[in-house]
């Protein structure tokens, strides 16, 4: 058959991913990328980039390991590389602090991250809050630098990139073979997943050069993460709530918050608020399906619901997703093998 037309839905993180290991690891393929929303205008763009993975209940944890390793092994090597201040990629140290032990106090993913230990009595000096806490150096993306910066891989890899709104899946199949489903929560409408939910997360970009060392508290509702030109504070985590408009009160919550933790943000200038919906279920959807209408058939692989992990995973789920693909293509070219005999 001629070359396999791939189209991927959605141009967020897990979007552009997916497309570029489709490329990598399928050079024959002809991907294209379709999405409505590119950066700066994606849920990507307000995320803080932060590898800290959540963990997601119905997915096995040696499978979110893998996901995490993949993805903090791709992003290791862009850090040491001289694309790292244009990709947006940097290590940065710091704490995670709880106010009670957690019951964990070794996270899956301790030994992935650079030198995770338990924090010294002298350490926790600075959280009087707080009674035990954990340090390790872990990574960052700039978001949108990063998406521009996948974008440019993407286009010097030949593949396309087309401004374009997909009401339904269907659509696509007399324009390509394989369609792979990036929607993130614009999967919700796309393929009716009443499982998906969005989690509203607000968060406020800073400029306070200042605070080097990222903070988190074990709860994941307060963190400050420094970004290269910016420092995130956040957050919420709102169920079921679709509001993209900023809350003054909620601006105020999470700057007291955050000065709680590191009182010198209370210098912090030029705070912008930013709104963004995590696609969030209880496992991310990683899986093949074959849609069919009168006898046509559409193979279809979906990536999406990774909530607010997407960026700790995006490209352990992306490779997973570019495999998913390839058995497509090896399906699509046996049966195209058989009925020429």
């Amino acid at each position: 058959m001629a070359a396999p037309k791939v189209a991927v839905v959605g141009a967020g993180v897990v979007g552009l991913s997916t497309a570029l290991c489709i490329a990598e690891t399928c050079p024959s393929c002809s991907v294209t990328v379709l999405s409505d929303q590119f950066s700066p205008n994606t849920t990507s763009d307000v995320a803080a980039g932060m590898l800290i993975p959540h963990t997601y209940p119905g997915t096995p944890i040696h499978v979110q390991k893998q996901w995490f390793k993949e993805t903090f092994t791709y992003l290791f090597a862009i850090s040491n590389s001289a694309e790292a201040s244009e990709a947006g990629i940097h290590l940065v140290s710091g704490w995670q602090v709880f106010k009670n032990t957690p019951k964990e106090e070794l996270p899956f993913w301790s030994d992935v991250v650079l030198g995770f230990r338990s924090m010294s009595e002298a350490e926790l000096q600075k959280f009087p809050q707080h009674q035990f806490g954990q340090a390790f150096t872990t990574l960052k993306c700039d978001c949108p630098p990063y998406l521009l910066w996948l974008e440019k891989r993407l286009k010097a890899t030949g593949i396309q990139i087309s401004i374009r709104k997909v009401a339904d899946l269907w659509e696509l199949h007399s324009e390509y073979n394989i369609v792979v489903n990036c929607a993130g929560i614009g999967a919700q409408q796309l393929v009716g997943d009443e499982k998906l939910f969005p989690v509203r997360g607000q968060v406020l970009k800073v400029h306070a050069p200042w605070v080097k060392n990222f903070i988190r508290d074990g709860d994941g509702l307060t963190y400050i993460y420094p970004g290269i030109h910016r420092v995130t504070l956040g957050g919420t985590r709102e169920k079921e709530n679709w509001s993209l408009s900023p809350d003054p009160g909620t601006t105020k919550d999470i700057f007291d918050r955050c000065c709680s933790l590191e009182p010198s943000l209370r210098g912090a200038q030029d705070i912008k608020v930013k709104v963004g919906l995590r696609p969030s279920r209880q496992s991310v959807r990683l899986e093949r399906e074959v849609l069919s209408q009168g006898g046509v058939k559409l193979p279809v692989v979906h990536n999406y619901g990774h909530g607010a992990g997407g960026f700790s995973v995006h490209r352990g789920t992306a490779k997973e997703a570019a495999r998913l693909v390839g058995e497509c293509i090896a399906a699509l070219q046996g049966s195209s093998s058989r009925a020429r005999l």
